[in-house]
């Protein structure tokens, strides 16, 4: 990959939106608008949210209201969701909230979308009444939300019908990847959480992509976890916030986001270190101070080839969050 190349893949924003310990949903909406103001000044391409339930650290849970907030907040910004997790809903709900969106600011929502509910049983219950829908019913539930936006649907959504929103799939399998070429879709893979099937998954798409009205060829962005400090050992120090929040999810007993620790070794038994480990000390995880995360990142970019890389920070203090971003953004002039 060439020093332009480099320069020139776009870079986005992952918000989940933490919800901190001592502090409230109010102050985590607070702090991504600003946080979306700032990598709006600093050329981020698009910032999205992402949909979860029964989660005490993440605020985003209606994924579309908070999409709304935030559009209304920036400028020019892409504001999306990754994703809504499409077998929660009625079709149709997603295609009159999203049509609202994109009616409210054009040309600048996106939807993307994801098959797995996200949650334990009791929650996707509670969300859909019934437990007799399938992960395997995502490409029906796809098709019929195009057709919601393409006006071929026995009944209409009004916003919604005739307008252009891009669709996303995204995926931590092979599943969203196969289908999003099927379909000519933009793909978006979850590596900051599944980065071992990362390969996999992007010569699957690439190679079953079959162009449509939406996308010529295909385009693929990939998700990395960031933490940039002005010394390793402080980005390492911030890191272990978002390692207690690996460990609650590992447990099954999610929590809000917790600060920083000086030593997380006492904190989990050698099985749950190791786990956490690995997966934090995978290829689309990059900690560090600014120049080796600059080399991190190019080197997975130059690996996956990826049209985009959409950024996860899951840190405590929003100075140390927005001040990684920025790291980002100068690192890629």
């Amino acid at each position: 990959m060439t020093s332009k190349q480099f320069h020139h893949t776009r870079l986005s924003v992952l918000d989940l939106a933490p919800i901190k310990e001592g502090s409230g949903a109010g102050q985590s909406f607070k702090d991504s608008v600003e946080l979306a103001q700032h990598v709006e000044k600093w050329g981020f391409h698009r910032y999205w949210l992402a949909e979860h339930h029964n989660m005490p650290g993440i605020a985003s849970s209606a994924t579309s209201v908070v999409i709304g907030h935030i559009a209304g907040a920036t400028n020019h910004i892409r504001v999306g969701s990754g994703g809504v997790m499409l077998p929660n809903h009625a079709p149709i709900v997603i295609a009159e909230q999203f049509g609202t969106l994109e009616s409210l600011y054009p040309g600048r929502i996106d939807l993307g979308l994801g098959r797995a509910p996200g949650s334990d049983q009791a929650t996707a219950y509670a969300l859909r009444r019934t437990l007799n829908s399938s992960p395997e019913d995502f490409p029906l539930q796809v098709e019929e939300l195009e057709d919601y936006f393409n006006g071929t649907a026995r009944v209409h959504a009004f916003p919604g019908e005739g307008l252009q929103i891009p669709i996303w799939l995204l995926g931590s399998s092979g599943f969203s990847a196969r289908l999003a070429a099927e379909k000519g879709l933009p793909f978006a893979f979850a590596s900051h959480f599944s980065p071992d099937y990362t390969m996999a998954a992007l010569k699957l798409y690439r190679d079953n992509f079959r162009p449509s009205e939406a996308l010529k060829e295909p385009y693929a962005m990939v998700g990395v976890n960031i933490i940039a400090a002005e010394t390793e050992e402080r980005a390492k120090w911030l890191a272990t916030s978002q390692q207690q929040q690996f460990l609650s999810l590992t447990r099954g007993q999610p929590t809000q986001l917790k600060p920083p620790v000086d030593n997380m070794e006492e904190a989990f038994t050698v099985h749950e270190q190791a786990a956490i480990t690995e997966r934090l000390n995978s290829e689309a995880t990059m900690i560090g101070e600014p120049e080796l995360v600059k080399q991190k990142l190019q080197q997975f970019i130059e690996k996956t080839q990826a049209n985009e890389v959409i950024i996860n920070t899951q840190v405590f203090d929003q100075k140390d969050r927005l001040r990684s971003y920025e790291y980002v953004a100068e690192m890629m002039k």
